[in-house]
């Protein structure tokens, strides 16, 4: 692809409430970290331009609400994303539990249906001591739904870069293979019309 032409690419980031999506996001985007920030109410957008395999990528990362009241709504957002960050606290057990159903939440809105939807699985928070999720069952998890899983640290700036651009790169190849197929079944050979007059 021509690294002049930008793709846009709408990536989402969810989980349950206090599982530090915003801080995850704002650490990735502007590489800055907050002790405390406010819940997010709904949703917030974030954008970064970052190059990949020679195509200019700009990721519109919405940042969902993780409250269960919002849980609704939030899922409007969903609709048109070409990648989805499921993030969990390595320090509550509930906010990894609940990943089959945040899960579940976003694959119910991706039409049609896909397979080949991207997702990455963060579980932030390594910095903290007191760990309820082991690597190893958070890993298990991951293996049996075919999404890659990232151990990180939106605090201490751990993989966080690293999640974000495989997603991207996974989104990308999404679109292109989307792209290809739209294009080879738009394309019709047909004879050339007959009714044209002959020439004497």
């Amino acid at each position: 692809m021509n690294p002049r032409k930008k793709v846009d690419l709408k990536l989402i980031i969810i989980g349950a409430l206090g599982v530090g999506k915003t801080s995850l996001l704002h650490r990735y985007v502007h590489k800055t970290f907050y002790e405390d920030y406010q819940t997010t109410l709904g949703a917030s957008i974030l954008s970064k331009i970052i190059m990949l395999d020679d195509t200019t990528l700009k990721l519109q990362i919405w940042d969902t609400g993780g409250q269960e009241r919002f849980r609704s709504m939030v899922s409007t957002f969903y609709k048109g994303s070409d990648g989805c960050i499921l993030a969990f606290d390595v320090t509550d057990l509930e906010s990894f539990e609940a990943l089959d159903t945040w899960r579940g939440d976003v694959l119910a809105k991706i039409i049609p249906v896909e397979q080949s939807y991207p997702m990455v699985v963060l579980g932030n928070k390594i910095d903290l001591e007191d760990r309820q999720v082991p690597q190893e069952v958070a890993q298990g998890w991951c293996k049996e739904k075919n999404i890659p899983y990232f151990e990180v640290s939106a605090k201490n700036d751990i993989n966080v870069v690293q999640a974000f651009e495989m997603l991207a790169g996974r989104a990308l190849s999404r679109y292109r293979n989307i792209l290809e197929n739209y294009l080879t079944d738009s394309i019709k050979l047909s004879p050339e019309d007959q009714s044209r007059s002959r020439c004497c």
